[in-house]
């Protein structure tokens, strides 16, 4: 059976674990820096809220110990509620209380900017971020990293854990897709014999997949072991680059003028377009445009 918590004497690779000697090393011989992110959210009665946050972290971690790199603090913080996922919460949550660590699109993109500078003050030359929230969220970080680089000579990489797999495996939420990942990563948090429930308990579906009970911890290792493969690539082609200068508050915030000037373009601050309005009865609809 898989041990989520890593085998013994493998190199500490977390930024906040390392020793300032151990940190340069790491740094020196590959100046780049992971960046996981996650959330707290429903994903059904038998996995646990942090499953986003959990898969993100071990693909940067094990990416950081396979290829190098050093690995940023973990933010479980994300953009949700708001946009498209008011519609998506209506449907698979409904109006019971799903406890979520969800944060508005500005203060997030504005926050993940100001990482991406702590980074590149710190002397990294390239950034990989690895979200487990998927469906858009990641496209904003996007906008956000294009925006940075355009400023700044550096090599930013944005994925949804889904997009290293495209192709190969569907992603889905709290489906066969992710709740494999997690039989594979962390059996021992896992209740698959509360499936039935969302069918039958009080806070119904709780944003379950309906083929969550297909998930099975061999795809799981398989979808861990092709995003690996995946980011083994993405790390392999990067470019080498020199950082040059300190990037200071006041230019940082030049640069996030320019993400808020395309502000229209936020996939997370509004509805898709084939989307249905939410109900004005509903918990979410105040959150369907931001």
């Amino acid at each position: 059976m898989h041990k989520s918590n890593g085998i013994k004497n493998t190199p500490r690779v977390r930024w906040e674990n390392l020793l300032p000697e151990e940190f340069l090393e790491r740094q020196q011989t590959l100046p780049l820096v992971y960046l996981p992110l996650g959330m707290c959210e429903p994903h059904g009665h038998i996995a646990p809220f942090g499953l986003d946050t959990l898969k993100a972290v071990y693909l940067c971690e094990e990416a950081a110990k396979r290829f190098g790199g050093i690995v940023a603090p973990t933010l479980g913080y994300q953009i949700h509620e708001v946009g498209y996922h008011a519609q998506w919460l209506q449907r698979v949550v409904g109006e019971v209380e799903p406890a979520m660590t969800s944060m508005p699109p500005d203060v997030m993109l504005r926050f993940f900017l100001y990482q991406l500078r702590s980074f590149y003050n710190a002397g990294f030359t390239s950034i990989v971020v690895i979200t487990g929230h998927a469906g858009g969220n990641e496209k904003d970080y996007r906008l956000v990293a294009e925006a940075f680089m355009k400023e700044i000579s550096i090599n930013i990489i944005v994925k949804a854990d889904p997009e290293l797999v495209d192709g190969k495996f569907n992603g889905d939420h709290a489906g066969k897709y992710e709740i494999s990942q997690l039989l594979y990563l962390h059996p021992e948090l896992m209740a698959m014999d509360r499936m039935a429930r969302s069918k039958t308990d009080a806070l119904g579906q709780f944003a379950q997949g309906d083929n969550a009970h297909e998930a099975n911890a061999e795809l799981g290792k398989n979808i861990i072991e092709e995003s690996l493969l995946s980011l083994g690539s993405i790390i392999a082609n990067l470019p080498q680059q020199q950082t040059s200068k300190k990037l200071n508050y006041q230019e940082t915030e030049k640069i996030w003028q320019k993400v808020l000037s395309r502000k229209s373009e936020w996939v997370t601050a509004k509805p898709r377009k084939e989307q249905e309005a939410v109900a004005e009865t509903s918990q979410w609809k105040p959150y369907e445009y931001y």
